[in-house]
């Protein structure tokens, strides 16, 4: 492995392990390598570390360059290290066959731990809404405590201490998104587990996800069980009305299949129009529309048996 000295001076590829907050930020302390055996996750740590394609590309690097930005830590109290800002290095360097991570001990209290973990990590890519919104609810309450209020209090009436801004506001200078984005992202950490997974996959879309997060834990089990009877999840106004619902007392079992067991579109049939000069570059001159009708249908269906296919493996 190159020398500590080396590795930071080699800046070319260091988007492969860091962002820009991370590079631009003055870290004074001193660079140890560490072994990765005395590495441990942060607690609750809410962006996931995946052996994808990126991983594999940063494993070659490291495998070519060593780490050439050493990863933030904080000591705990047996004497070992808590990654701070450094886990998907952390990772490469054990998939490269590396037993050391050059890194940074700084004195952190929780607080700040939290804050520097959270935005060394909002400007990577294919982050899931999820992991977004548990590092934002983090941040948030890290921002909370540091004000020295009540982390219950209203987002909105805290962090005065900070020049006057919201706790809010202050935790979207450092990220892509705006504060009341933000909020919106936070409120998904309201959803089941399950929710999540629906909204990380696209099942459902962010906005109702917004709403169903007001349903109660019980609320939203029974939605799980009308979305696998149905086979259908809720749009946004199906969303919002069971949202009202709750709040008046209402939603139950028959009201929640009431609305979930509506047609979202039953106009489709009758409502999609196939022009005919976009078709006709698609088929030979002489076909009849009956032949193009007859085509189309049989394409659907050979795609239909795929997807099919797809499923059961």
């Amino acid at each position: 492995m190159k020398s500590s000295a080396k590795n930071i001076s080699l800046t070319s590829l260091d988007d492969l392990f860091s962002t820009e907050e991370e590079r631009s930020r003055d870290v004074v302390g001193t660079i140890v390598n560490i072994p990765l055996s005395q590495l441990h996750d942060f607690p609750n740590h809410p962006f996931k570390v995946r052996d994808d394609e990126k991983m594999e590309e940063t494993v070659e690097s490291v495998k070519a360059y060593g780490v050439l930005v050493p990863a933030i830590v904080r000591q705990r109290p047996d004497g070992e290290y808590e990654i701070v800002s450094g886990h998907r290095r952390k990772r490469a360097s054990e998939l490269a066959g590396l037993s050391e991570l050059p890194a940074i001990v700084r004195d952190l209290d929780d607080d700040a731990a939290t804050i520097i973990m959270v935005d060394s990590n909002l400007q990577r890519e294919n982050i899931l809404p999820s992991e977004r919104a548990a590092a934002y609810k983090m941040k948030l309450e890290a921002i909370k405590r540091r004000a020295g209020r009540p982390a219950k209090d209203n987002s909105v009436q805290v962090g005065q201490n900070f020049g006057g801004k919201t706790s809010r506001e202050l935790v979207a200078e450092k990220s892509p998104d705006s504060p009341t984005q933000i909020q919106r992202y936070i409120r998904l950490t309201e959803l089941q587990p399950e929710l999540q997974d629906m909204v990380d996959t696209g099942k459902i879309a962010m906005t109702p996800a917004v709403e169903i997060s007001y349903l109660k834990p019980k609320e939203q089990e029974l939605l799980l069980e009308t979305i696998d009877s149905e086979q259908a999840t809720p749009s946004l106004s199906q969303a919002q009305r069971m949202k009202k619902l709750s709040q008046l007392g209402g939603l139950n079992e028959d009201t929640m299949l009431s609305i979930m067991s509506e047609q979202k579109k039953p106009e489709l049939s009758s409502s999609i129009t196939l022009s005919g000069e976009k078709l006709k570059k698609y088929f030979p001159k002489s076909y009849t529309p009956a032949q193009i009708e007859n085509t189309i249908f049989k394409l659907l269906d050979s795609w239909l048996l795929k997807r099919q296919r797809d499923q059961s493996r």
